[in-house]
């Protein structure tokens, strides 16, 4: 077989892989502002979810520090607790968003296979391997 006239599998593979990565490109290139501002934001979630634990411990351990008479520092192992807690935070949304984000491509993964090769045309393709590994139909 000349290089000119390839099989239709494979010309109909070729159409689906420059579908896919042309979809891929512009939805990229759709999102690509709205990915900024996510970080960005990301990053401001995760400083505040350590930082008010933080402050909280902080306060709540002066406070206990002024008002009664101990032999160990209220403050500081309120502000590590406050740490250790905002830091289990951001690590619990950092995870959240991390799933939500995989989802979602997982899904635009599935639209887009859909779109470029309908059920009828998957039936086809199985119909094809099945000849090309028997040798009849």
């Amino acid at each position: 077989m000349s290089k000119d006239k390839q099989p239709s599998g494979h010309q109909s593979d070729l159409a689906r892989k420059v579908a896919e990565k042309s979809a891929r490109k512009l939805k990229s290139q759709r999102n690509a502002s709205k990915k900024a501002w996510f970080g960005l934001g990301m990053m401001g979630l995760v400083g505040w979810s350590v930082a008010i634990p933080t402050l909280i411990g902080i306060f709540v351990g002066v406070w206990i520090d002024s008002t009664g008479n101990s032999r160990y520092s209220w403050t500081f192992m309120l502000l590590i607790a406050g740490i250790v807690i905002g830091c289990l935070n951001a690590w619990h949304w950092l995870n959240k968003e991390e799933k939500d984000l995989r989802d979602e491509e997982e899904q635009d993964r599935l639209e887009q296979e859909e779109s470029v090769d309908p059920k009828g045309a998957k039936v086809e393709k199985e119909k094809d391997v099945n000849k090309k590994e028997t040798g009849h139909d």
